[in-house]
């Protein structure tokens, strides 16, 4: 590797999990990721916000590679993220707007991709509605190219809760034995599934509230503690976790009323004295301002975590990206 400190990152080649990424082809989600994986991109991730935050120019180590953005979703911080990310790593980008690609005029997500990789890309970052869409398209490409799950339907969003997980640690704690609270909708949560996934590998206490109509019942036979009110899941909390509410819950029957929800859910400063008195309240975005938090605990920059997740979004993905497509060539 490159050892010009100011344009290429220098790794300790002991670092624990360093391997495992060098085998690894795709980031689906996080259940298959090992202790040592997730330490290890915390490591890169900390290196890369680092060059980031000073201003340096694009680094080099991807710069023979071409990352593609295939999002059928709408999206302005991860499709953003990945594609800054890229360009930090001084990767070329491709994104391809679905509504006025083949896409639309019926093209299948095989045939769209198969495309992105006859053009030579060499990693694909995917949003889909449909949940296993990643798996689907990792099977269907094999080796040939990276494939990167940006979300796919109500399963997994593996970025977000790795970025989760960052800026809860940059508070400080450690996440063995801390208690995480993730309030709202949870059976429609992408966001929710990898974060509990990730966060339990790590030995944190979860704890989970919202109507009954939006939390599965079978979260307790994996060790998630369910509740129907708000007060105990976040009493003594050390993170919560506000999910964004998909206003259309209301209209499918699932809530009473956006009002009720507020009444029952909401977060603000008054409620959060039930936390630990350093509690730090996250949410995936976009907020719902006066919905799921208050608009004056989302600003409040000694609770909230909210902005440091979005700058936080973009080391996250730089350091996925270089663990998965570094392959030992610098420009």
């Amino acid at each position: 590797m490159a050892d010009d400190k100011d344009s290429n990152l220098i790794l300790p080649d002991n670092l624990p999990g360093l391997n495992a990424w060098k085998a690894r082809r795709h980031l689906l989600d996080t259940k298959d990721l090992s202790v040592e994986e997730v330490d290890a991109l915390i490591s890169v991730a900390k290196l890369c916000k680092n060059i980031h935050s000073k201003g340096r120019p694009p680094l080099t180590v991807l710069s023979h590679k071409v990352v593609g953005n295939l999002f059928y979703e709408n999206s302005t911080r991860t499709r953003s993220s990945f594609e800054l990310a890229a360009r930090k790593l001084g990767a070329s980008v491709l994104n391809l707007d679905i509504r006025m690609s083949s896409v639309a005029k019926g093209e299948t997500i095989e045939d769209t991709a198969r495309t992105l990789v006859s053009m030579g890309v060499d990693a694909v970052v995917q949003r889909h509605s449909s949940s296993g869409s990643a798996h689907k398209l990792a099977e269907l490409l094999k080796d040939e190219v990276h494939v990167l799950n940006a979300g796919d339907g109500w399963n997994a969003h593996p970025t977000q809760a790795l970025l989760d997980l960052f800026s809860m640690q940059e508070t400080g704690k450690a996440i063995k034995g801390r208690k995480v609270a993730i309030i709202g909708d949870i059976t429609h949560s992408r966001v929710a599934r990898s974060n509990i996934w990730l966060l339990q590998k790590l030995g944190a206490e979860i704890h989970v509230a919202g109507p009954p109509t939006l939390v599965p019942v079978e979260l307790d036979s994996f060790g998630v503690t369910v509740h129907e009110k708000l007060e105990p899941a976040i009493k003594d909390a050390d993170f919560v976790i506000a999910l964004r509410l998909q206003l259309e819950r209301q209209d499918e029957g699932l809530i009473p009323s956006i009002g009720e929800y507020k009444r029952l859910y909401r977060l603000d400063h008054e409620r959060i004295k039930r936390c630990k008195a350093d509690v730090r309240v996250l949410h995936p975005g976009p907020v719902n301002r006066g919905i799921e938090i208050t608009d004056d605990l989302v600003d409040d920059s000694k609770v909230s975590l909210v902005n440091l997740q979005v700058a936080n979004g973009i080391a996250v993905r730089m350091a996925v990206l270089y663990l998965l497509m570094y392959d030992g060539e610098d420009s």
